[in-house]
């Protein structure tokens, strides 16, 4: 099952309607949505080195509008979107200590969350409603984003074939060690 959702991802990869696919689930992934673009990413550049840079630009293009978005849950929908967001990580306790110190290092927090596997959705949503000043979040998210999805782009074009056949030879292991990195890193917000 895996190796064909691989399959077909890098299929898709090469369609005409898989940049608005990417930029959709980029834009969900830093509001409400589990996974990281990556996911996507990865396979399309791969797929397609020669538009690394537009790949790149569009998920981290769609990835800032996602967070945004995060940033309005948080400052208008928090009751309604955002607290239910925050409870499902189970992150309630850290999210008060954390919002009483949030807008002192706003900037370097986004920034952090915008570049590392950290759920970037969770300081979205903090940002706004914490009411981090809009332009330092807004700055903070395009540096941290597009800073994330480039160094992806340039190490896949570089490296694309060597990287490409120890992905699919390797597919299982590398899906979980993914996945527990990401769960790891889940904990790790929830324990920290």
């Amino acid at each position: 099952m895996l190796r064909s959702l691989y399959n077909w991802t890098l299929e898709k990869s090469k369609h005409p309607k898989a940049l608005w696919i990417l930029a959709a689930f980029s834009f969900a992934e830093s509001s409400f949505f589990p996974i990281p673009p990556d996911v996507l990413l990865i396979p399309m550049v791969l797929a397609a080195p020669t538009r690394a840079w537009r790949i790149a630009l569009i998920c981290s293009v769609a990835s800032v509008f996602g967070g945004i978005f995060g940033y309005y849950i948080g400052y208008a929908l928090f009751e309604t979107v955002g607290q239910p967001i925050i409870d499902f990580y189970a992150m309630q306790e850290k999210f008060v200590w954390f919002q009483a110190r949030y807008n002192e290092y706003g900037a370097w927090i986004v920034g952090a969350a915008g570049f590392t596997p950290i759920p970037y959705k969770v300081f979205t949503i903090a940002s706004g409603l914490t009411q981090l000043d809009l332009t330092t979040f807004i700055v903070a998210s395009v540096l941290s984003r597009t800073a994330r999805f480039f160094l992806v782009a340039a190490l896949l074009k570089k490296y694309g074939t060597p990287i490409r056949n120890f992905i699919e030879k390797r597919l299982g292991l590398l899906t979980l060690l993914f996945f527990t990195l990401l769960i790891g890193s889940f904990l790790a917000l929830k324990y920290i």
